[in-house]
């Protein structure tokens, strides 16, 4: 299978770098889908739309009618400062790719380029470049989107890239590859007194320690065993910094995370019910929300079967993952409506993790992820 030129790479990783400069967080991301605009229009053959506010939907149509099959890339950044140096760091103050997304849309454009050069037989192939990925909203205003063939979809595909892992190594799993994750917000009434009597008033201290008590007592934090459940407090705040006067206000989050979906609405209510007694008993007003919300990526063995043949075919090292990887995916969520699956590539041993302030997407997994996704199109169509 002839793949794309040493010129054609080193343009995209120009491409790449350009975005990696240039990052915008969820939902700003105006610049970055001007410039995937752009290469599409000069580069490719596909008819291209605007998705889900600022995403861009990329569609391959044959002549023959055959499965439609989707990639999805996602394209934002995250409220990261960046520490590198390098000529290429980002020139937005306190924004930067730290999960590789700048990465993981140059794959997608690079796929552009070889199905506008090799044109597929039959079928259709829709590429969503997609937003707010790193606030759980994008997938959701991408399938909200009137523009969004909804009923059409036979495959999704994605994937990401995985520092810790030998570069270009294929991971696999079958059923859950991410787990879900949610928010919850909890803001806790009371009233406000003299500090030298407190009794005055409704001090939300006491019950803020009951809160994170009960949170230690229902973390299983194992994750190589099925009933995995974590909560993990964020952030909180009390009262204010005036000495002379007891605390009226408080407010904690946490961030919850499991690999089974029932499980994860069962603790759900739990909480909820847990915090309601907790405010009763101490007299507080309770506010609850919920946020950024992530459902678990629930791989189809199927589609799975569809990477395991394309890494076997471009002889690519493979290994098959024994448990879900903790962090959230918006991509989840196309999982739940179609058949489907996430794989990862090796970052390698050495990169730093994702989310940290030194992480730099490697230019060398690029073709990797093309010649991947490109793979499982053929195998299907």
């Amino acid at each position: 299978m002839s793949m794309l030129t040493k010129i054609q790479l080193d343009k995209l990783t120009g491409i790449r770098k350009t975005l990696h400069a240039n990052p915008e967080v969820s939902e700003q991301e105006f610049e970055t889908q001007k410039r995937i605009l752009d290469f599409l229009a000069s580069e490719c053959s596909a008819s291209v739309e605007n998705i889900g506010k600022t995403g861009v939907l990329a569609t391959f149509e044959s002549k023959q009618s055959g499965p439609t099959i989707m990639i999805r890339g996602d394209i934002d950044a995250l409220p990261i400062a960046e520490t590198n140096t390098f000529e290429h760091k980002s020139t937005s103050a306190g924004v930067s790719h730290k999960c590789g997304h700048d990465g993981h849309t140059t794959i997608l454009l690079g796929l552009a380029k070889l199905l506008t050069e090799q044109k597929i037989a039959r079928g259709k192939v829709l590429l969503l470049f997609q937003p707010a990925e790193e606030n759980g909203m994008g997938a959701e205003a991408v399938l909200n989107d009137a523009i969004f063939p909804k009923d059409g979809i036979d495959y999704v595909f994605a994937l990401h890239n995985l520092p810790g892992y030998s570069t270009h190594e294929v991971v696999v799993k079958e059923d859950e590859f991410t787990g879900n994750v949610k928010s919850i917000i909890i803001k806790l009434t009371g009233k406000t007194a003299h500090a030298a009597e407190p009794e005055q008033g409704v001090n939300p201290s006491m019950a803020i320690s009951e809160i994170f008590r009960y949170a230690e007592r229902i973390t299983h934090n194992k994750p190589e065993e099925q009933d995995f459940f974590l909560m993990t407090p964020i952030f909180a705040t009390l009262g204010d910094l005036a000495y002379g006067i007891s605390a009226g206000y408080g407010e904690v989050h946490f961030t919850i995370r499991s690999w089974d979906t029932d499980l994860m609405t069962q603790r759900s209510n739990e909480i909820l019910a847990f915090v309601e007694g907790i405010c009763q008993k101490h007299k507080l007003q309770l506010e609850t929300s919920w946020t950024q919300v992530f459902h678990a990526n629930v791989n189809h063995s199927e589609a799975v079967d569809f990477i395991r043949q394309a890494a076997k075919t471009n002889e690519f090292l493979m290994i098959e993952r024994e448990y879900p990887f903790r962090w959230g995916e918006d991509f989840g969520l196309f999982t739940q409506h179609f058949k489907g699956a996430m794989f990862g590539i090796g970052a390698g041993t050495s990169s730093p993790a994702l989310h940290n302030p030194d992480y730099d997407f490697p230019d060398e997994i690029t073709e990797t992820g093309i010649r991947m996704f490109y793979q499982i199109i053929q195998q299907i169509l």
